[in-house]
């Protein structure tokens, strides 16, 4: 049966200091480097192999996949790497210290901006520092000024039409290594997830989500590794 693993980026280096991050390209903390690497003994311990490999564009998540690969002794799987897997782009909010951004503009409107479903923070503004539109992985891409939940969903679902959900058909195993957002979008589609049942989904750094999967797709069953 297909076999998918979902796995979040280790904790990023913005992660540590509590700064909204989205399509700004940051490292991994010493914290992140150790969390990928045990969810890649962990998937060992469990048994777990892979056929294909799927990640974003984002350093945070591509080391992760790395650190995983290296400890499975599989750094040789093929991978795709594709924008549409990226995190959130969080827009006039990034790099804004979390807990500052609350203290100006009240804790409610900062929750409204990081969990409402459909509701985008504000856009970024030009000449901002983090606009990534002028970095050459982004050529040819339209790149968003800000996206809510639902925005992120719908660029998502696309490569899973296009790239994961084939792989997966064909009898491949799966893993993606991706941003808490872009794979919450995963999650919500694959489980059928309500859009207020995936705002209260939490996907750990650099845990492993388990997908055992039917010939359809349709999931069978779904569940957290432990990475002790």
């Amino acid at each position: 049966m297909p076999r998918l693993v979902l796995l979040r980026h280790g904790q990023s280096l913005w992660n540590l200091e509590n700064r909204f991050t989205g399509w700004w390209d940051v490292g991994l903390s010493d914290r992140g480097v150790e969390e990928a690497r045990a969810a890649g003994r962990a998937l060992v311990a469990a048994g777990h192999d892979f056929d294909r490999c799927f990640t974003s564009v984002q350093s945070r998540a591509i080391r992760t996949l790395h650190l995983v690969l290296e400890e499975m002794d599989r750094l040789w799987l093929p991978v795709e790497k594709h924008w549409r897997l990226n995190e959130r782009h969080y827009g006039g909010l990034t790099g804004l210290d979390k807990a500052e951004t609350a203290a100006r503009h009240g804790e409610e409107q900062v929750r409204i901006w990081r969990r409402s479903f459909d509701v985008p923070p504000p856009p970024m503004a030009p000449g901002s520092p983090y606009d990534v539109r002028g970095d050459r992985r982004y050529a040819g891409v339209e790149v968003p000024r800000a996206e809510s939940l639902r925005d992120t969903i719908a660029r998502v679902l696309p490569f899973w039409d296009a790239a994961i959900a084939p792989a997966l058909a064909s009898g491949q195993r799966v893993l993606v290594a991706a941003h808490g957002n872009s794979l919450r979008g995963l999650v919500k589609h694959l489980s059928g997830l309500s859009d207020e049942e995936i705002l209260g989904f939490e996907i750990p750094t650099g845990t492993p989500i388990v997908y055992e999967l039917g010939a359809d797709l349709a999931p069978l069953s779904r569940a957290f590794l432990d990475v002790g």
